[in-house]
């Protein structure tokens, strides 16, 4: 069962095993725009995905 990364409401599915900062290259979405979050925690783009798990993307915004 692959893992799935979830940004605005839009599901990608990836393999497991592999680490988020290497799922979010895959999909082409900049590391710095996004904070992976795992069951409401924060995970670090060194976290490997684990079969079925779900990683909730939230955007970073910044302003001024």
């Amino acid at each position: 069962m692959p893992a799935k990364l979830i940004l605005r409401n839009k599901t990608y599915e990836v393999p497991h095993g592999i680490t988020i900062k290497q799922a979010l290259k895959k999909l082409d979405i900049p590391a710095e725009e996004v904070i992976p979050t795992r069951e409401g925690e924060l995970v670090t783009e060194d976290t490997r995905l684990k079969d079925g798990d779900i990683i909730r993307l939230v955007d970073v915004i910044s302003g001024g």
